[in-house]
């Protein structure tokens, strides 16, 4: 197969990033636009020294891009600044292939990301359009899409592990309590005071109490799996290490046990090339996903009679973002899905 000619928009930033450093040596795509308007004429190693052995494009600004020579981009700007560039990308080359990291296209319904997000959707006729890239999920959707709306960090974890669950009716969707922690390139790399090694280098703090916007994403699948609307408890909390993930997600049981639990994730994900169910009494650990795209599920019976814990931990700039991406590149490209995406963690 000839190789796919592949654009980053945002390549400055950690997801911008890492999906270069994936995409570097994907066997079928070659990395021909880089953009990053605040770095424009800027090598890619000026800004990521360790990129130094590679022989990539100069970043520039978005606008001076050729899209018609492009097979498919990948965003990483911020959510509100994605919607309008995205459109003027597909104007150019309606052809082309989106796989957006940011959180503009991820809510189905435009009230909702109006109140999550502060604006109103300024790409209504693309929003109705994109996928929601939740591979294990919506594999064929991905496969036929133009536009796929890669997941949140966050919800990836959690939905991987709870969504089977939610579905087969085997847990309570109104009583559920999540406790998340992030590495700091959760984010992002712009300056900021919590993100100061002096102040998140010994810590550990939560923040977007009951107002953080993955929750959203996070009802929104868990009730379409369910078949009612639902509301969780999310509290997220960033922890000192740059990546990495780990969800705790508290669950009532609809007369089930724990081992029923395990055993409907075990057949759900029997087939996955990326999510590995431990065994009983084995615990999820970030280390054992760290730099690859992995994710990892456990189920633990509480002490609390009828109630579950399940842990669920993956890497947030791979499964939780670049790597997710390029999962979903695969699939709308005929590839194999694990293609690029082998590398097993870095440990220790």
């Amino acid at each position: 197969m000839t190789k796919k000619k592949i654009g980053i928009l945002g390549a400055s930033g950690y997801t911008g990033a890492d999906a270069v450093r994936l995409l570097a040596r994907h066997p079928n795509a070659e990395i021909t636009a880089l953009t990053a308007n605040t770095h424009a004429g800027k090598t890619m190693s000026e800004v990521f020294p360790h990129f130094f052995m590679l022989d990539l494009p100069k970043l520039v600004e978005w606008e001076k891009v050729d899209w018609t020579r492009l097979d498919a981009v990948f965003c990483g700007l911020p959510h509100g600044t994605t919607q309008e560039i995205i459109a003027a990308v597909l104007k150019a080359n309606p052809g082309i292939k989106i796989l957006d990291m940011s959180a503009d296209f991820r809510l189905r319904d435009k009230d909702s990301y109006a109140q999550w997000y502060g604006h109103e959707h300024r790409a209504l006729e693309l929003q109705d359009e994109a996928v929601y890239g939740l591979t294990e999920l919506y594999r064929e959707e991905v496969t036929a899409a133009r536009l796929v709306a890669c997941p949140g960090c966050y919800p990836t974890a959690v939905l991987l592990a709870l969504v089977p669950l939610a579905k087969a009716k085997l847990i309570d969707v109104d009583d559920i309590i999540i406790d998340a922690k992030s590495g700091v390139t959760g984010a992002g790399r712009g300056l900021k005071q919590n993100t100061l090694f002096s102040e998140a280098g010994e810590g550990l703090s939560p923040y977007s109490i009951g107002s953080h916007r993955h929750s959203a994403e996070i009802e929104q699948e868990i009730g379409a799996a369910a078949g009612s609307a639902v509301t969780v408890n999310f509290t997220p909390h960033l922890i000192p290490m740059a990546r990495g993930e780990f969800c705790t997600s508290y669950v009532k049981l609809n007369g089930a046990t724990p081992d029923d639990l395990r055993a409907e994730l075990e057949r759900a994900y029997a087939n996955e090339p990326f999510v590995y169910v431990t065994k009983k009494g084995v615990l999820p650990q970030t280390q054992n996903v760290r730099g690859s795209n992995y994710v990892q599920i456990g189920v633990v019976a509480d002490r609390i009679k009828n109630r579950a814990i399940v842990l669920s931990t993956l890497d947030n700039l791979v499964k939780g973002s670049a790597g997710q991406a390029i999962q979903n590149m695969n699939l709308m490209f005929g590839l194999p899905e694990t293609t690029g995406l082998e590398q097993i963690a870095l440990f220790p």
